[in-house]
């Protein structure tokens, strides 16, 4: 993960791009590219998920890194360690969903 970081530091730094690089504008264009990557499936059926996905593989490949880049950003300006919060969130997930009260439902932890 922190090599990751330093290479989109790297790239941005480069290009003298930090000062642009609020909190703020980093979660906006991180919502941004989530919401490209959710329009390659805007207006499908369930049944043509499979062929899209085929179809549009390299799009979604590229939607994806954009909001990966996104974030690491915006964690690299907070100074959050992505692997830490992300194992931090599992824990407290594994808390919230308990297999024997979570297995094979979609309910909200608050519902289970």
């Amino acid at each position: 993960m922190k090599e990751l970081i330093k290479r989109v530091a790297k790239f941005r730094d480069e290009r003298d791009w930090r000062e642009f690089h609020t909190p703020k504008n980093l979660a906006i264009s991180l919502v941004i590219e989530a919401s490209e990557l959710l329009e390659i499936f805007q207006w499908t059926f369930d049944e043509e998920l499979d062929d899209i996905v085929k179809l549009k593989r390299d799009k979604i490949e590229e939607e994806i890194a954009d909001v990966l880049v996104y974030l690491l950003l915006l964690a690299d300006v907070l100074k959050i360690d992505l692997e830490q919060a992300f194992f931090k969130k599992m824990e407290k997930n594994e808390q919230r969903y308990p297999v024997e009260k979570a297995r094979g439902k979609a309910n909200k932890y608050t519902e289970l």
